[in-house]
């Protein structure tokens, strides 16, 4: 049982010391999923699907702090999490603003009838004023 006199069992794992006492460590479990999300959210930020998972994250990261703070467990993680999650919508949010100028830059170029010509008109948008001769 923990102060509130609820059982948190299903919350920490048991383990036995030398003297055969039983020991056991408060676990939190929203910390372990906020940080796992929040990693996932900043490897996956760069193809958009890291910004959903990372506010996923960032949600169950508070949460997860919150619990730390009734339990003492999970803290680290915790933190971790929020960091992490915090970064990959920032990524994302950069990642989004990056292809929305590329698209507006390059809008000219999406009816091209071969790549070489594609590439020939990205290069035109993005280098903007540079003489032709520098194109190789």
């Amino acid at each position: 049982m923990n102060a509130q006199g609820i059982e948190t069992h299903h919350m920490a794992s048991t383990r036995t010391d030398a003297v055969g006492t039983r020991l056991t460590t408060p676990r939190n479990g929203l910390a372990t999923a906020a940080l796992t999300l929040g990693v996932t959210g900043l490897l996956t930020s760069v193809v958009f699907v890291g910004g959903p998972l990372a506010v996923i994250g960032l949600i169950l990261g508070i949460a997860a702090l919150m619990t730390a703070r009734r339990t003492g467990a999970g803290r680290g993680k915790a933190v971790t999490a929020l960091v992490a999650s915090a970064l990959a919508i920032v990524v994302s949010g950069l990642v989004a603003v990056l292809v929305l100028w590329y698209a507006d830059q390059t809008q000219e170029c999406y009816r091209p009838d071969s790549f070489h010509q594609y590439t020939q008109c990205v290069r035109l948008h993005l280098d903007g004023d540079r003489p032709a001769s520098s194109h190789r």
